[in-house]
């Protein structure tokens, strides 16, 4: 399998989590795959046309792109405990968290593109400021969250990890940790595992 990968996308982070926690590192191979809307990568698109990462090449050619997609079919590739739950209100939880995580992750990206991509003179500070309350929002659904979901990996915790490491990538300057405790202390014990250590995006 051949993975688009671009270090500093989120949403190639928690696939690339997922891999390292499921053992499966060896069977994927990553294929540079940085793109912005402004500068298609030509390989990536020909893959996906939809032109984002990630996406996942099988060895027959046929393409998963979009991360949930791609997480769920990894999902099924390995012999360890499952990151999404077969069935019952586990799985709808954790497909529900992963949601709203890439919900913020979304948020957060497009609002990177409008401070760096977009001329100054072009810029619409309002929207910006809607897209961080949603991050807001999210960040205070994941303190109550963390509290209930203890030690537990799973697409959903692993989806709020790369959230919260995104913003502290892109958004170093931002303070969410001090108005949630728990989620502070959560994501401090999470991110020091293997995997998180092994994708943590590049300085700059």
């Amino acid at each position: 399998m051949k993975l688009f990968h671009a270090q500093a996308s989120p949403f190639v982070r928690k696939v690339m989590v997922l891999i390292h926690e499921t053992g499966q590192l060896d069977r994927v191979e990553l294929v540079p795959g940085e793109t912005t809307p402004l500068a298609a990568n030509p390989e990536l698109a020909r893959a996906n046309p939809v032109g984002k990462i990630p996406a996942l090449m099988l060895e027959d050619g046929t393409t998963f792109a979009n991360s949930p997609l791609i997480c769920e079919y990894l999902d099924t590739t390995h012999d360890g405990p499952r990151m999404v739950p077969a069935s019952g209100p586990e799985r709808w939880e954790v497909l529900r968290m992963q949601a709203i995580a890439d919900g913020l992750m979304d948020a957060a990206v497009l609002n990177r593109y409008e401070i760096m991509m977009r001329p100054a003179q072009l810029r619409w500070p309002e929207w910006s400021d809607g897209q961080m309350a949603k991050v807001d929002r999210v960040m205070d659904v994941f303190e109550a969250s963390v509290q209930r979901s203890g030690a537990t990996v799973d697409l959903a915790t692993i989806s709020m990890a790369c959230a919260c490491g995104y913003l502290d990538f892109r958004y170093a300057g931002r303070d969410w940790r001090s108005a949630r405790p728990a989620l502070a202390d959560w994501y401090a014990g999470f991110s020091d595992r293997p995997s998180m250590r092994a994708t943590v995006p590049p300085a700059g």
